[in-house]
């Protein structure tokens, strides 16, 4: 009857180490360029987790939020994320700020991303007038 019990003790136990076994990673790279095929550094690289297997502490929801930087080679490396959907934005003074959701689903992901220029400013009300003139003093 002990032998029995053991066995079950230890079927449980292995059981329950298989349920607490953590979801796959993924190492996420991405690679910033200009419309020039040049590296942005510098750039502001933001990774937020929309996936299905969010983490859960004391029964609240604990969002995944990084933000790094792209260094002189306008690479930028994540730590491990849980497999999923992940929305990626990348930020920057000097180009079009880019935003997609990727799915991720293997043990390692990169990324390239192609900055464009910033547009036009457009307005829609009419042009000012010109200033007059200063008059001339006689």
């Amino acid at each position: 009857m002990k032998f029995v019990a053991a066995c079950v003790a230890i079927l449980l136990a292995s059981c329950c180490a298989g349920l607490q076994a953590s979801a796959p990673e993924t190492t996420i790279t991405v690679k910033v360029t200009s419309p020039f095929d040049k590296p942005v550094e510098n750039a502001a690289v933001v990774l937020d987790f929309l996936g299905s297997h969010q983490i859960t502490k004391l029964g609240k929801r604990k969002p995944i939020h990084w933000e790094v930087h792209t260094n002189m080679e306008g690479v930028a490396h994540f730590p491990p994320v849980p497999q999923g959907a992940v929305q990626l934005q990348v930020i920057t003074t000097k180009y079009q700020t880019y935003g997609q959701k990727i799915d991720v689903d293997t043990e390692q992901k990169h990324v390239d991303i192609k900055l464009n220029l910033p547009q036009k400013q457009y307005s829609a009300h009419p042009p000012l007038k010109p200033a007059d003139a200063p008059k001339q003093q006689q």
